[in-house]
């Protein structure tokens, strides 16, 4: 992968990725069997030749995309499972690092029926505690002017969704549904500055910074030096010229990635950090569900060589 291809390209005139309409249907067709198919291997052997156009390499997985993947059907442990959860990841986070990076949960329910909504503060976070993503995510700045019947079918929408059964990520097929509300966090300008960063086998190798400027929705990555990576996310493109500055207490970020990381083949670790304050966001084991289109073409194996699955004749890139 070279630093020439990516710095010829002009984002200006590129637009994002889109799945073409035929495998967008096909994938539809999909998800009319999904539940029924029950050996997982299969399943995404057929997924990921509609959703990436090729097939998997399950004896030699190289790319990222594959080896996460791989990692679904091979790497399954019960710790997982709370890792995911995002009422008892807080409990794991805690453990590892501490509680003073964890935002403070409200309260916990079973539904969204049982929530008194005049027990709540003026903002708070709703999440459900098996959503991937802001799936199953509304954000309350006001009560006020609170839209209950919009968060109802939100949340009732994501507690039908299984992502065990969409994607097979193994993780999420135990989590206990619940919602959760959680304090609602942000810096004294009024954003929420997340990084989502990548650890391999317990080791910060980049992270990626999602933003908005005048010229749109961007996200870039950066390596630990807080250089500009010349690769990208093909339907969320970078802005090379963007001004971002690591943040003072970024060594720290990386200590608290790479504990919560430690011993697990991928890892994203989410973190926010507002005004020099670090939190705890989330953990992730397969980005984008393990579907992600990386650029440019060889942006892919270039990222799979980072990971180590201990397969035996596996080979780096």
């Amino acid at each position: 992968m070279k630093n020439q291809d990516f710095n010829q390209i002009d984002f200006n005139t590129l637009k994002p990725y889109q799945l073409p309409k035929w495998r967008r249907g096909l994938l539809r067709l999909l998800s009319y069997v999904k539940t029924y198919w029950k050996d997982d291997k299969s399943y995404l052997t057929i997924y990921y030749l509609i959703r990436l156009g090729k097939l998997i390499n399950w004896r030699n997985p190289k790319t990222f995309t594959e080896k996460l993947n791989w990692l679904k059907i091979h790497n399954r442990k019960d710790e997982y499972t709370r890792m995911v959860d995002k009422l008892q990841a807080k409990e794991f986070a805690a453990e590892r690092i501490s509680s003073e990076y964890i935002v403070p949960t409200i309260g916990v329910w079973n539904s969204f029926d049982e929530i008194d909504f005049s027990k709540l503060p003026d903002r708070f976070v709703l999440k459900t505690t098996h959503g991937g993503g802001t799936t199953g995510v509304v954000v309350c700045k006001d009560i006020s002017k609170f839209d209950k019947k919009s968060a109802k079918a939100k949340i009732d929408s994501s507690m039908r969704k299984d992502l065990f059964v969409n994607s097979r990520e193994w993780p999420y097929k135990n989590v206990r549904k619940r919602i959760l509300a959680e304090e609602y966090i942000e810096d004294k300008n009024g954003h929420q500055d997340d990084y989502k960063i990548f650890c391999f086998n317990g080791e910060v190798k980049f992270l990626k910074i999602v933003f908005n400027n005048s010229t749109g929705h961007h996200a870039n990555f950066y390596n630990k030096k807080w250089e500009l990576l010349p690769f990208y996310e093909a339907d969320v493109l970078p802005d090379p010229q963007a001004e971002i500055s690591a943040p003072d207490n970024f060594e720290k970020m990386i200590e608290i990635a790479e504990k919560l990381s430690e011993g697990i083949p991928f890892l994203r670790v989410d973190l926010y950090n507002l005004d020099g304050k670090i939190f705890f966001g989330e953990t992730t084991f397969y980005p984008a569900g393990g579907w992600d289109f990386y650029a440019p073409k060889d942006a892919d194996e270039y990222i799979g060589a980072l990971m180590d699955l201990g397969i035996k004749g596996e080979s780096s890139f």
